[in-house]
């Protein structure tokens, strides 16, 4: 059992382009994505289109369902509101019924794994899981080994031992026989844990691994900029936050 897991894509081409190649290079067959094809970036359809052909299991982030009107976006900051309402403009009605067909959650029985976009509890209302109280509730909303999540934008691994305790670690863990885990896989397109490279996960067997990607961040940039995209989208590229 061997797969990768990825996350906010974020209309990112360029990132997805680099993480999938680095997958070719792996020999990963069977991808998986947790959720937010668009919002932020330039390329919306390009992406839709590239997920759909490579991915095994596609979920819906808060931003697909924010362009299709799922989700309301009003409580999205000005920046995700602005990036929201310029994808709906330029997105293909082909690529917004794709969105559509996007879930809400998944999992994979055989490898007793979870996939969701933001928390196996209350899936739907996008919480974010960044404490331990949260990790220490949201196990209790799924009964898998795993679960895999994305939305923060900031990979980690919370692991919960047979006596409950909680431990963390960020680049990979190996899997314990009663322990359960919660994992993000952070982001492709725009990660915001100081490192502005491409971010996925490898789960093989027994281990998981956070993979960073380089991409061709200016490239990015300047689609941005002729899409008159917000600088603070732009410019935010470069930090990873």
């Amino acid at each position: 059992m061997r797969y990768a897991v990825i996350s906010d894509v974020h209309s990112n081409l360029d990132a997805l382009e680099a993480v999938l190649s680095d997958m070719d290079r792996r020999q990963i067959r069977d991808i998986i994505f947790l959720g937010d094809a668009v919002g932020y970036g330039p390329e919306p359809n390009e992406c839709i289109e590239l997920l759909s052909a490579k991915c095994k299991i596609l979920l819906a982030g808060n931003h697909d369902w924010g362009v299709t009107g799922i989700t309301d976006i009003c409580c999205f900051n000005e920046y995700a509101k602005h990036a929201i309402e310029w994808t709906a403009e330029v997105i293909t009605d082909r690529n917004k019924a794709v969105l559509n067909t996007f879930l809400l959650s998944e999992e994979e029985k055989e490898a007793d794994v979870f996939f969701v976009h933001a928390t196996p509890r209350d899936p739907q209302e996008w919480h974010y899981l960044l404490t331990l109280r949260d990790a220490e509730i949201n196990f209790n909303y799924f009964d898998n080994k795993i679960c895999f999540i994305g939305h923060s934008h900031q990979p980690f691994f919370i692991e919960q031992a047979p006596s409950g305790e909680l431990i963390t670690s960020k680049d990979e863990v190996h899997l314990n026989g009663d322990s359960r885990y919660i994992v993000n896989a952070g982001s492709v397109g725009q990660p915001r844990d100081g490192d502005p490279r491409a971010c996925y996960a490898v789960f093989d067997n027994d281990r998981v691994e956070i993979v960073r990607i380089p991409y061709n961040i200016g490239s990015v940039q300047d689609k941005m900029r002729q899409g008159h995209l917000p600088y603070h989208l732009i410019e935010r590229l470069a930090l990873g936050r």
